[in-house]
């Protein structure tokens, strides 16, 4: 960790995509980093898939899973229209946005890499430029029919002048090699991206706060039903009233103690902020610390294939 480290600001957005519409969910986006910014945030979260939405269907859309379905496939199709390459106009849209914030930015996209589509999460600099991207390891479940696998070379930890920041992606969270590949490169602030921050989902953010002994800033979305386009017969056909919460928000900032700093807030547009002090990480590790003095290299044997 570097010496002379001060205490800062960091943000997590939880706020509502135009769903399955890139160039007005990079618009908001944009806009919500330089509000972040405004409030003095110099590291800004946002949650999985952001850009354009978390596939919701998967979970609570009739037939979404179901062989050859036309509505299905249309979905698809949409979700796949609002994906982003890299590099591409988004990326340098948000790019921007980063440089004029002065700050780190962390977001969730769907990215399109030849026809394939990956969770990937984006890490912009201060300067604007892309410093990373962490494609998911292992989309969970139903996510397979949409996703492909990330690799080993994701596993990124950023050095930089705030210190050492890492993050994952929803369920990687219970992953615990993807875990201790980041823990051993010095994590001392972790972006938790997830659809939305249900009650599991704290329990590991907060577990993964006290494992690393890392603050975690726990990103999730706020969706509701009427959120969804109203062209798409699958997204339709998702049961409940307009108003009814598909996702829940609960985004939060943590310490390296397991105890929140800010938040867990739900069920509205948000920015979560909260200071952080790095110095605690360090302090923390004085009983417990899983890449260092509680680590046994003698007994266990690591290494992380970084090559994809």
């Amino acid at each position: 960790m570097r010496a002379g480290l001060r205490p800062f600001r960091v943000a997590a957005i939880q706020a509502t995509p135009a769903f399955l519409d890139r160039e007005a969910t990079v618009a908001k986006g944009c806009a919500l980093i330089a509000e972040a910014a405004g409030r003095g945030a110099r590291v800004i979260a946002f949650p999985e898939a952001w850009v354009s939405g978390y596939p919701v269907w998967l979970d609570v859309a009739p037939g979404a899973a179901l062989w050859d379905h036309p509505p299905a496939k249309r979905a698809f199709a949409r979700l796949v229209a609002s994906a982003v390459a890299v590099p591409g106009p988004a990326i340098d849209r948000l790019g921007a946005a980063a440089r004029a914030a002065g700050a780190y930015v962390v977001i969730g996209v769907h990215e399109l890499a030849g026809s394939t589509l990956y969770a990937s999460l984006l890490y912009f600099g201060p300067d604007g430029a892309l410093l990373g991207v962490h494609r998911k390891l292992m989309p969970t479940y139903q996510e397979r029919l949409l996703w492909g696998q990330g690799d080993g070379g994701g596993l990124i930890v950023l050095d930089t002048p705030l210190g050492q920041l890492g993050g994952l992606l929803c369920w990687e969270h219970w992953m615990p090699l993807a875990r201790q590949a980041l823990h051993e490169r010095g994590e001392t602030l972790h972006v938790a991206a997830w659809p939305w921050v249900h009650e599991l989902h704290q329990v590991a953010s907060r577990s993964y706060a006290f494992e690393g002994r890392a603050f975690v800033i726990a990103a999730g979305t706020v969706l509701r039903r009427r959120d969804l386009p109203g062209d798409l017969e699958l997204l339709q056909a998702i049961p409940g009233a307009p108003d009814e919460l598909l996702q829940r928000g609960g985004s939060a900032v943590i310490g390296p103690d397991g105890a929140y700093l800010a938040g867990p807030v739900w069920e509205e547009e948000a920015i979560v902020v909260a200071e952080v002090d790095p110095v605690r990480a360090i302090e923390e590790r004085l009983t417990l610390d899983v890449a260092g003095h509680y680590h046994r290299p003698d007994v266990f044997h690591f290494r992380v294939n970084r090559g994809g």
